[in-house]
Parts: C-alpha cells; sequence; structure tokens
C-alpha cells in the first residue's frame, strides 16, 4: 500500500537539506556558479559546524574535495600543485601566510623551503611541533614570480580559508605578514602598526607578525617577531 506519509516525511527531509546546503553556500559567500565574494569573516567564523557524526579530519576533506582541481582563478594556468594547508585539525593554534612558494608549490605543502624552515623553528621555540598547529595560506595557489597576491584572486579564494577556519575553530591565529594579516582582518593598516598585539576574528584572538621571508632579510626584525611569538605562546598555555 502506498504510504503517503512517509513520501511526506522525505520530501520535508529533502527540502531541509536543501535548504541547509544553500544556507551553507550564502555563509561562505558563494553565489551562482564559480564566482566567490569574500564573507564577512566575523560571521563565517561564529557560525556552528555540525560535528555529531564527522571528525573535523573528514569535514577538512570535504572542504578540499569542494575546492577540487580549482580553476576559478587565472593562478591556476602556471601552478603545479595546489597548497591546501596541512596540520593538526583539532589545532589551537593556526598560522596563515599569504601564498605558496616555489617549493610549496611543487611539493603542494605550505611552509617547506627556507621560510617554513625558518616557521618550524619558530613553532619549536615556542615549546610546540608543527603537528600541533595547523598552517595554511590565504592563497591556494602560487602567484607568477611570487608577486603579491591581488584583490579578485584572493576573494575568490578566502572563502576556502574560511571553511577550514569554520572546522578547526582554533584559539589563536598568527597571521604572517601585511598581506595575510590584511586579508583575514580585513584591514589596510600595516603589519608594524598591527603586530604586537592581539585582535580579534569573532571569539579568535589574533597575532600579527613578520613574515620568515621578511626575516631571512631583515635579521633585525627577528627580536620583534620573539616578542609576538611569546605572546602567543603565553596565550595557548593559558589555562
Amino acid at each position: 500500500m502506498f504510504d503517503t506519509h512517509s513520501v511526506k516525511a522525505e520530501v520535508l527531509e529533502l527540502l531541509a537539506s536543501l535548504k541547509g546546503y544553500c544556507a551553507s553556500r550564502r555563509r561562505a559567500g558563494i553565489q551562482s556558479g564559480d564566482r566567490y565574494k569574500p564573507a564577512n569573516p566575523q560571521e563565517v567564523l561564529t557560525q556552528t559546524t555540525t560535528r555529531e557524526h564527522e571528525s573535523q579530519e573528514v569535514l577538512l576533506q570535504k572542504v578540499r574535495t569542494e575546492l577540487g582541481e580549482c580553476t576559478r582563478c587565472r593562478l591556476c594556468a602556471q601552478r603545479k600543485h595546489i597548497v591546501f594547508g596541512e596540520g593538526n585539525p583539532d589545532a589551537r593554534l593556526v598560522f596563515i601566510g599569504e601564498a605558496p612558494g616555489a617549493d610549496e608549490d611543487l611539493q603542494g605543502r605550505p611552509f617547506v623551503g627556507k621560510a617554513g624552515q625558518l616557521l618550524t623553528r619558530i613553532i619549536r621555540a615556542i615549546e610546540l611541533k608543527r603537528s600541533d598547529v595547523y598552517i595554511a595560506n590565504i592563497l591556494k595557489c602560487r602567484p607568477p614570480s611570487n608577486r603579491d597576491p591581488e584583490d579578485d584572486e584572493i576573494n575568490t579564494c578566502i572563502p576556502f580559508l574560511h571553511k577550514q577556519l569554520e572546522v578547526i575553530q582554533p584559539r589563536i591565529i598568527c597571521t604572517l605578514g601585511r598581506i595575510a594579516t590584511q586579508a583575514l582582518l580585513g584591514t589596510d593598516r600595516g603589519i608594524t602598526e598591527l603586530r604586537g598585539t592581539f585582535h580579534l576574528l569573532g571569539e579568535i584572538k589574533v597575532m600579527p607578525t613578520y613574515h620568515p621571508s621578511y626575516l631571512l632579510r631583515n635579521q633585525e626584525k627577528k627580536r620583534e617577531t620573539w616578542l609576538d611569538m611569546q605572546m602567543v605562546q603565553k596565550e595557548y598555555f593559558k589555562q
């Protein structure tokens, strides 16, 4: 016998799922097709992620699957690998740079060149390991000749970073350099002005500091970076 109540329940469940899917795309700033606009970080990061049946690792993999072999901006033409990000999916601390470099593009991993080696030493200096933290960039693809990311490239790519942060829900973010800091905080203030104090992104504390590649060229800035990292360390281990 045809069960109309069962069919009605299935239809309502399908509509609820579709509504939730559309809402999640709006929260991430996704419009129609493959065009992206930057979402409001305050709104994105305060959303509650449903995790009853899925681990953060699985949820991050879903973000990676959605990203796919991305062709949403011009950077896909010359890249060798997408650099999604790596580390602890339940990290309390996330490091965010601006974009992959040549070594990262070759290996498909963030911060593996000389700047990455310095970042690893910085992480160890605050009594952590790379496996304790999560490391990502504003852009997932290398800009030609390591030029600065352009606004439309940032606007296209940053929704995926927002989704990563929504899954991880860190307590602290350390932005590395001017571009990563300005893009994440939505400001045009310089890194020299912003570093040395925590800023809020929703409920997440953000510490801007100098990019490791900048420190390799400007050794005298290492002392200021160490002061920033001591504040991060204190906040990380605070009870």
